[in-house]
């Protein structure tokens, strides 16, 4: 079986309420272009339009949000997924960054103890947001 994308669906939603590309668009006040887009892939609805989208094909806004989030990672609705999954990757990097240095910076004797300190403070710190993050997910 074909996965369907966005596009896929919002055509079939549409004639399944007997409507034109041009009858949409008259009920969302866009263009019909914009329509053909969607339908097409090579764009996707504002997220403002999403609702009165929903409402004119009669589902409901999260199944059409839901379908965006599937799609690909380059539309606006992963945007919010994308920027946390870099957040956690720099706080990975900041953890282990933090410990390696104090190793490696004690064995070569070029940190303080303070320095010690709080370097792998702010390591265990982010260590500790990763672990909240993890336990919150699962």
């Amino acid at each position: 079986m074909e996965k369907k994308t966005f596009g896929d669906i919002i055509l079939e939603l549409r004639k399944g309420q007997n409507l034109t590309q041009q009858d949409l668009a008259k009920k969302l006040n866009i263009t019909d272009k914009a329509i053909s887009k969607w339908e097409r892939g090579l764009s996707y609805p504002d997220i403002t339009s999403i609702s009165m989208l929903a409402k004119s094909l009669n589902v409901d806004s999260s199944y059409l949000i839901d379908l965006c989030k599937k799609e690909d990672s380059n539309n606006p609705f992963r945007e919010k997924e994308n920027v946390k999954n870099i957040f956690l990757l720099i706080l990975k990097a900041i953890s282990l960054a933090m410990s390696v240095s104090v190793i490696v910076l004690n064995l070569i004797n070029k940190i303080d103890e303070k320095s010690s300190i709080l370097m792998l403070g702010i390591g265990l710190f982010c260590f500790s947001l990763l672990f909240f993050n993890y336990n919150k997910e699962n």
